[in-house]
């Protein structure tokens, strides 16, 4: 959203804007805010240790009621698909305002994958009064479930725009990196890890320990794995790759630092939707640990493959793309169907003119 933000502020834009955050991850949310110069306006501070999905949908809920009543704004904006987007836009429809989805459309047709995502960004879009779909298949699946015509607009991903203009930047200037990632600067193999949905929290451990086997097998190989803060997630994985040569276990990267590693990365293993979208940007071949995704573009052009969770599968995907060029070329020199860096500009113009 932070693109959004900007466009909505620039000069000659009508708009009164005011910032919200849920600080549902407080140590990252402050480093993009500062990044990208935002200021939020209304905290809702809904971090609590291991609190339920109802419980973040009740807070979120709750503390936009207290925003909406103070602000009284004409439209409420929310992105994605989380839990707080959900809440967020139900707030809006009790008390009568607009809500516009940025990111909307997107659809596995799997309520339990991923779980809650999809279920949330169904129940944005049934309220939302204009959507902002990343891409004509994202429109496709709205003009599916009957939305109006006029109330979708193609504007590609706000998420490439953030990336392109931090991308320009570091490379321009690297930004500074801790001591223990030396090594990667003269990596030829540098595979990035994210990993956190839920559904995938059974199978993270194994996961993990295939990934030590390929370290184990390729002395060329280097892991990051930016770990989510999550302590479920902290916990499965850090077992098998704690203290091994060659693996950077670390915590979530500012984001400068994580898009100078998706620039160097060789191979992205993710379940993330952002990063299946950022990866093609740059021209990095993506291994989507998941079963389905909302985000088929990617697939149909050949920058990203559905690998699923089955280590031996995950192990053997990420091998082949090491080993073969002709496979890794083929992934690299396609078009990045999820936008050109310019939807957050869009969105400012045709709020503008509703």
């Amino acid at each position: 959203m932070a693109p959004v933000v900007r466009a909505l502020g620039a000069p000659g834009q009508p708009f009164v804007v005011e910032v919200c955050a849920t600080a549902q991850h407080r140590e990252l949310l402050d480093e993009v805010f500062e990044r990208f110069g935002i200021t939020a306006q209304h905290d809702l501070n809904v971090m609590q240790p291991r609190q339920s999905l109802s419980q973040v949908a009740s807070r979120v809920l709750l503390g936009m009621e207290t925003v909406i009543a103070a602000s009284r704004p004409d439209w409420v904006l929310v992105q994605g698909d989380t839990t707080s987007v959900a809440a967020a836009a139900l707030a809006a429809f009790h008390h009568r305002v607009r809500v516009a989805h940025v990111e909307a459309g997107l659809r596995t047709h799997d309520k339990w994958a991923p779980f809650p995502e999809e279920m949330n960004r169904r129940l944005a879009g049934a309220i939302a009064d204009l959507h902002f779909a990343p891409t004509e298949g994202a429109g496709r699946a709205l003009a599916a479930e009957g939305v109006p015509s006029d109330t979708v607009h193609i504007t590609g991903n706000t998420a490439i725009d953030a990336l392109l203009w931090m991308r320009d930047l570091v490379r321009a200037q690297p930004p500074e990196r801790p001591a223990a990632w030396a090594p990667l600067n003269g990596a030829s193999r540098l595979l990035l890890v994210t990993l956190h949905r839920r559904e995938n929290w059974p199978h993270l451990g194994e996961v993990a320990e295939a990934i030590a086997s390929l370290v184990d097998g390729d002395p060329a190989l280097h892991v990051v794995f930016p770990v989510h803060p999550n302590p479920v997630v902290r916990e499965a994985v850090t077992g098998p790759l704690k203290d091994r040569d060659r693996v950077i276990l670390t915590a979530p990267q500012p984001y400068d630092r994580f898009v100078w590693l998706l620039d160097r990365a060789s191979v992205i293993l993710t379940d993330s939707g952002g990063i299946q979208e950022e990866a093609p940007s740059l021209g990095k071949p993506v291994l989507v640990a998941r079963e389905v995704t909302e985000r088929p573009e990617g697939i149909t052009v050949g920058n990203a493959r559905l690998v699923g969770t089955c280590p031996t599968q995950i192990a053997a995907s990420i091998r082949a793309l090491f080993d073969d060029p002709a496979l890794y070329r083929s992934m690299t020199g396609v078009a990045n169907p999820y936008g050109d860096g310019r939807a957050a500009e869009r969105i400012a113009d045709i709020l503008a003119r509703t």
